[in-house]
């Protein structure tokens, strides 16, 4: 039997307190916290302990590549990782999972929403993808002058955009064969505009998915898109053969849907095996997730840590840094992930947190973002923990591999220098070593000092496949789920969202005509009336 996870309860939440910040497990942490957190040392950990990577990191092995999750150069020592271990333990009991794994359960198990196996739907839509694709790859599915499809716009925004967007990149490497695929957001006129203006309408597949059909910015965008169509076919009944329209069931949260048939993008691009391979990689980590001890299970792991550092070093920002340029929307694919998920002050018991929450997440692929934002991660105020990720083999070994070695030669120095930093009289004699001596040497010898003890996870995988890229992503989703657990907050729902649309309804009509505006806060008055003045 699959071994799944729930929150317990809930916990009964004390009318003065938290229930995270009440948990014994959670003050005997605080209180090392307190009485030991500022003498640790890593750099000192690793001379002491010889054994340090192999406490703490975790291989995990699969058929398409092993994966190692390296959490040894974070500031932690096994007396923490044990309470850690022992608060979660406190959070999680046999249960349910998360739903969304339904989407990707390659087991067929029966999967259970509101007493009905929910199985036998998602297969059937899987079946219609796959045919669906066939027809488009191969050339069967014709436009409307009988040519072919050779590109797929994907009009969406949110969950309906960003995870096809990212995974299409990341694959892009396996599209042989299929169709070029663009992405259409944002409302801004721009975005649709120039994806257009690249395109011929006899053979250009539209895909407008969306799980209400009710999201202004792709409405419009469809709209849009599909007056554009009819300019050029002339003829609307021709529509049928160039649009189709995804949603997914009302269980499937939005960041959750590139599993569903909201990926189809995906599976027209890189061909409907490779998009299999893609949930086979999420199903593995979904039961590793369900089914290993905390000690070796990598979602929690990773969960355990950021909560380390966000509720004790109170730690603002996480930054997730792939070494893998086909990677490079792998950051802002989990800004939603995580800060939609987790980004919220109310419990589940309604009640206002006295703790933080879910960090800002950012990031930029290596080595682009050393000579961007590094600066800040090595010698800035903040503490930013990040994870490192690289494959080990490259795609393009180009000169024998040149780029790929330098690339991890700098991702491994990086986490290294990361950890290490360089003391005061490291950095003195390098800069003796290079000549300089005296009032010129002390000027610049502060600036030449790292303090070090910067943490860092590094995940290392084999390639960068549909299977390793499927579970890469389903561990960062458990590992959201987990903290979201931990501080009693529902991160599956996203109602900070709906403040804004509202206000969006009400102001648009106010944008029309030349009258002055008065209804608003003297700041939004002045903008609009501004934007007015100005728009003619």
């Amino acid at each position: 039997m699959q071994r799944v996870v729930e929150l317990k309860g809930p916990r009964p939440a004390p009318l003065d307190t938290m229930g995270l910040t009440h948990d014994p497990t959670f003050q005997k942490l605080e209180k090392w916290y307190h009485e030991h957190a500022l003498h640790l040392n890593m750099r000192k950990m690793f001379e002491e302990d010889k054994e340090r990577f192999h406490k703490f990191s975790t291989t995990l092995k699969t058929d398409h590549g092993d994966i190692l999750i390296d959490y040894s150069k974070n500031l932690i020592t096994e007396d923490v990782m044990k309470m850690l271990v022992e608060l979660v333990n406190g959070c999680f009991s046999i249960g349910r999972a998360v739903l969304h794994v339904a989407l990707r359960n390659r087991s067929n198990h029966p999967i259970m929403v509101d007493g009905h196996d929910v199985m036998p739907e998602v297969n059937k839509v899987l079946e219609k993808m796959k045919g669906f694709c066939h027809k488009v790859r191969s050339g069967e599915w014709k436009g409307w002058t009988g040519k072919s499809i050779t590109d797929v716009v994907n009009v969406g925004i949110g969950g309906s955009d960003l995870g096809p967007l990212m995974v299409t990149e990341a694959l892009k490497n396996y599209s042989k064969g299929g169709p070029r695929v663009h992405f259409v957001s944002n409302i801004d006129g721009t975005h649709i505009a120039k994806t257009l203006a690249e395109l011929n309408a006899e053979t250009t597949l539209f895909i407008v998915a969306s799980k209400t059909f009710t999201t202004q910015e792709t409405i419009t965008n469809a709209e849009s898109a599909k007056e554009w169509f009819i300019e050029h076919a002339k003829d609307k009944s021709a529509v049928a053969k160039h649009f189709v329209a995804l949603s997914t069931a009302g269980w499937v949260g939005g960041r959750y849907s590139l599993w569903s048939c909201i990926g189809l993008s995906i599976a027209l691009h890189i061909g409907y095996d490779n998009f299999e391979k893609l949930l086979e990689g999420a199903h593995w980590m979904d039961n590793h997730f369900t089914t290993a001890p905390v000690e070796k299970n990598a979602p929690m792991l990773l969960a355990l840590l950021g909560v380390w550092y966000i509720n004790f070093f109170q730690a603002e920002t996480h930054a997730m840094l792939p070494y893998d340029q086909y990677m490079h929307r792998f950051a802002a694919y989990f800004q939603q992930g995580d800060m939609e998920s987790n980004g919220k002050y109310i419990t589940i018991h309604g009640k206002r947190v006295n703790y933080h929450t879910g960090p800002i997440v950012w990031g930029e692929p290596g080595t682009n973002g050393q000579h961007a934002f590094y600066q800040l991660i090595h010698q800035g105020t903040r503490m930013v923990p990040a994870d490192f990720l690289i494959p080990a083999q490259t795609q393009h070994p180009i000169r024998e591999s040149k780029h790929h070695k330098i690339l991890m030669a700098n991702f491994l120095a990086q986490t290294e220098a990361l950890m290490k930093g360089k003391t005061t009289e490291e950095a003195k004699k390098e800069l003796e070593a290079g000549g300089l001596t005296g009032e010129a040497l002390e000027t610049i010898l502060p600036h030449k000092v790292f303090q070090g003890n910067k943490p860092t996870n590094s995940i290392v995988f084999k390639k960068l496949n549909p299977f390793t890229l499927g579970a890469l992503i389903a561990m960062y989703e458990h590992k959201i789920f987990v903290q979201g657990v931990m501080w009693e907050i529902n991160s599956f729902d996203q109602w900070g969202v709906e403040l804004g649309k509202a206000l969006c309804k009400k102001i648009e009509p106010e944008l029309h005509g030349s009258s002055e505006v008065h209804s608003h806060d003297s700041s939004t008055n002045g903008l609009i009336n501004f934007i007015k003045k100005n728009h003619a």
